[in-house]
């Protein structure tokens, strides 16, 4: 792909978009089933995010204010997301309260995270907005909620000067799993360096079909960067899916790719962990895969035998075992760092379990089982440090950090993660034969007699077990002057006397661990990031304090009482 102009920006690429093809398809919204999805234009787009702007401006945004957005899966989010560039300010964009068993918890997130952002004011749809009331009592927005619905107020904005390359153009929230998300800048050219890194490395047949699909939150880096921002990139279609629609019928993802003939989605490990326990061999049957050649797998620890079991039960659908892909990256680094070849199929390696406690990669035929997240992107490098930050030989076991030209420079509050343009990431792996494998986090790491074992192992032995709900199995140590204790948390799908029982044996019989505790907890339990991810250390904390429990239940009065509690503070703050 030609490079652009180094003055690009994210406001530029829309309206080179707009001129390639104004009339072409942007987006689509699939709404029920994966048919008939209402569409919009580049052209459209562009008109909205002018018209979206002249609102903001007359509201009093002006340029590098930092502008909150709180919106589901729906053109709203272009308005406002494209609007805020275009006024110059930059756009933060935070999850809309789905879970409305757990609004507290939600409520004192976002107001965190509004804190962190230091918003001049807050974009919300109606929904969100009827339930912000309690943040913005909590946190001084000087603007107040703007209504996502209103943003066409205004006449367009006509004539502005754009932001430079070097503006920061978004500010993301890490995945916050082990502490309080970090808000990450970025500037026009890293998002755009990172972006175009990711597109040298697609085969050409991404770009001959119908572009992207995707459920992904875009409040997260893999749905923003990855999915829609990449497709205006190329001037491609995206095929957009609310997360809380896949969630509930996850074929729905299925369906579009194959109705809009997809070439490229991607997801975390446990959205394909969903797919081959829940659609029926019925649903597939109804299914065109053949189109599908990028299928990548990040952002969280991706389990072997769950691509392979998505790549048998698919096939028959015509999905291409080479179409799946994993990666790595982090939102520190905008989005990806390595990619695996989309032309073979993925790879994976045995390791003895043992030797890796002790930071050894020993390859042997049984044992812990890790994908191939295969090499970095280019300008990008990767390199494996020990604690004290010196290199270590391939196959050894320590700190991955990264460097890139998409690296942020730094936090909001000024702090920078970065020692001499390296980043570590957190995590634990090891490099063999220039390819990268991860092994744990290094704040999840579960000590035990000395040894280091990844929490990660312990969850994913639970998950092949009677009534365990997949994906939803957190471990965590917690040392106290007794030793080192060891918890693990189930939500279950289906309650027996002895669940409990059978994790513990399961867990001991894979990994050679035995628990002290099993905890079987009621669905919806554990304590989420914005993008899904299980947040471990709380789970911990939550459960020694006694909070950690089951989300309230979802009916008129809570949520009559919730909006009322909302209202209340909208009235406190407006005194």
């Amino acid at each position: 792909m030609d490079s652009r102009p180094t003055g690009f920006t994210l406001v530029e690429m829309l309206a080179s978009a707009v001129d390639s093809t104004p009339d072409g398809v942007a987006a689509r919204f699939v709404q029920g089933a994966a048919v008939d999805a209402p569409t919009h234009t580049f052209a459209e787009l562009y008109e909205r995010a002018l018209t979206a702007a002249g609102t903001l401006r007359d509201r009093g945004i002006q340029p590098g204010d930092r502008v909150v957005i709180v919106s589901p899966t729906e053109v709203g989010f272009y308005d406002a997301f494209f609007g805020t560039l275009c006024c110059g300010a930059v756009p933060v964009p935070v999850y809309p309260p789905l879970r409305l068993g757990k609004l507290e918890e939600w409520v004192a997130r976002t107001a965190t995270l509004v804190r962190c952002a230091g918003a001049k004011a807050i974009i919300a749809d109606r929904r969100s907005r009827r339930l912000l009331g309690q943040v913005v009592a909590r946190v001084a927005v000087e603007l107040g909620v703007v209504a996502l619905e209103e943003l066409d107020k205004s006449a367009p904005l006509r004539g502005f000067v754009g932001p430079g390359p070097d503006d920061l153009a978004l500010v993301q929230f890490s995945s916050g799993t082990t502490r309080t998300p970090a808000p990450v800048t970025l500037t026009h050219r890293q998002i755009l360096a990172n972006i175009d890194a990711i597109l040298s490395q697609l085969p050409e047949s991404a770009f001959a079909g119908g572009g992207c699909v995707s459920w992904l939150p875009l409040y997260h880096d893999m749905g923003l960067i990855g999915s829609l921002l990449t497709s205006m990139r190329v001037v491609q279609p995206i095929t957009l899916i609310a997360p809380e629609r896949f969630l509930a019928r996850p074929v729905v993802w299925l369906e579009a790719l194959s109705r809009y003939r997809g070439t490229v989605s991607a997801a975390p490990n446990f959205a394909y962990a969903r797919c081959v326990e829940k659609i029926t061999s019925a649903q597939i049957d109804d299914l065109d895969l053949s189109n599908w050649v990028v299928a990548m797998n990040g952002a969280e620890p991706i389990a072997v035998d769950t691509m392979r079991a998505f790549a048998h039960k698919f096939a028959r659908a015509g999905l291409r075992p080479e179409a799946l892909s994993p990666v790595y990256g982090l939102a520190e680094a905008a989005l990806a760092v390595t990619f695996t070849p989309f032309d073979v199929p993925f790879h994976a390696r045995h390791f003895d379990r043992d030797a890796l406690a002790r930071a050894r990669a020993s390859e042997q035929a049984t044992g812990i089982e890790l994908p191939s997240l295969g090499r970095a992107l280019p300008g990008y490098e990767v390199a494996i440090r020990s604690d004290d930050r010196l290199d270590v030989p391939a196959g050894q076991v320590g700190q991955v950090w990264v460097r890139g030209p998409s690296l942020t420079d730094g936090y909001l509050d000024g702090a920078s993660p970065t020692v001499d343009g390296w980043l570590d990431t957190g995590d634990r792996g090891f490099v063999l034969d220039d390819e990268l494998y991860v092994c744990g986090r290094t704040s999840d790491v579960v000590v035990i007699r000395g040894r280091n074992h990844a929490a990660h192992d312990l969850e994913r032995a639970c998950d092949g077990v009677a009534g365990v709900r997949t994906g939803c199995v957190v471990a965590a140590s917690e040392v106290g002057t007794g030793g080192e204790r060891v918890h693990v948390f189930v939500e279950a799908r289906e309650r027996t006397d002895d669940l409990g029982a059978r994790c513990r044996r399961r867990i001991l019989e894979l990994t050679n661990v035995d628990p002290d505790e099993v905890w079987v907890l009621d669905p919806g339990t554990l304590p989420r990031t914005s993008s899904g991810k299980l947040r471990r250390q709380e789970t911990l904390t939550m459960h020694l304090r006694g909070e950690l429990v089951p989300p309230a239940h979802v009916g008129p009065l809570l949520v009559a009482r919730e909006v009322v509690k909302s209202a209340l503070g909208y009235l406190g703050r407006s005194r």
